[in-house]
């Protein structure tokens, strides 16, 4: 295949790499499989615009992206509206869509897997029209993003401890707010207060990190918090920590093809999280799964000894 590489210099591990030498590798590894490959690496400003000239290269049959969760979910959106197969380098500080691809999280070892790899077909999701691959959220965790974003690190290990002190703040300040909600487009709305809401591309697995176990379910994976106090927040982190949130007693988990959400009492300043950014929330959001219309490079199935 003819293969364009698009690498956020930015993002994570790449920060620390000779870019040169990695795209040297990367070159070496797809031209023994009989894959031809350019590669482009960009600053983190850059990555859509490079992401969509190198889908609209005439002959260009798939593309590689590496970086963080926000710019693989960047260049999945890119993948699926020109239909090309998308190979994922995680370099990020969480990879949590190359987790739910079972992909290497070696940025070397990963490119041997990619270019020896096969094409499969797995679900991505909207959230009113805009793609995603891992989550949308609202609640607790979009406040503890806005906390962190307004914190300095540099490093995957200050976002780490930023990460960690804005989970305290949220913890002492819990949100609480309405959500009417539809599942399946059926009619039957309920209306209930939350803490939080979390929407994702598949259910969530039992890990502590949210990422899905499969990602070609077909279903979005939906679960709510009931309106927490700061002990039952840390109830619910313990449990999160322990890859047991689904067992938590504030916790609704249920699956379903599509969810409308209406914010009845919707602030001008409320913000949610959509695969890692934040985002100014509307008070009406539909989200909505497209199982099995974006195309990924997986490793190929391993023998079984």
């Amino acid at each position: 295949m003819k293969i364009k590489a698009v690498l956020n210099r930015d993002g994570g591990t790449f920060k620390t790499t000779d870019m040169q030498t990695y795209c040297e590798n990367a070159n070496r590894a797809f031209a023994a499989r009989g894959h031809e490959l350019d590669c482009t690496v960009v600053g983190g400003d850059e990555i859509v615009e490079a992401l969509e000239k190198a889908a609209a290269t005439p002959g260009v049959e798939a593309l590689l992206a590496g970086g963080g969760d926000g710019t693989i979910s960047t260049a999945a959106a890119v993948a699926w509206k020109a239909k090309l197969p998308l190979g994922v380098i995680p370099a990020g500080t969480m990879n949590l869509f190359a987790r739910s691809l079972k992909l290497p999280l070696d940025i070397w070892k990963v490119l041997d897997v990619l270019a020896n790899g096969e094409i499969a077909d797995v679900d991505i999701a909207t959230a009113n029209g805009r793609p995603f691959v891992h989550q949308f959220s609202a609640g607790l965790h979009a406040r503890m993003v806005r906390m962190r974003n307004q914190m300095n690190f540099a490093s995957r290990l200050g976002k780490m401890r930023a990460s960690t002190s804005a989970a305290f703040g949220v913890m002492l300040d819990p949100p609480r707010f309405d959500v009417v909600f539809d599942m399946n487009g059926d009619g039957n709305s309920d209306e209930r207060p939350v803490s939080a809401i979390s929407v994702s591309n598949n259910p969530l697995g039992n890990n502590s990190l949210f990422f899905a176990d499969r990602v070609d379910t077909g279903k979005l994976g939906v679960y709510l918090a009931a309106p927490l106090e700061p002990t039952g927040v840390g109830l619910l982190a313990f449990d999160i920590i322990r890859g047991k949130f689904k067992d938590n007693e504030a916790v609704t988990a249920s699956t379903a093809d599509m969810v409308r959400l209406h914010f009845p009492r919707h602030r001008k300043g409320a913000a949610c999280v959509l695969d890692g950014e934040l985002l100014r929330m509307p008070a009406d959001v539909e989200i909505k799964i497209h199982a099995g219309e974006l195309k990924v490079l997986v490793p190929q199935p391993q023998p079984v000894v």
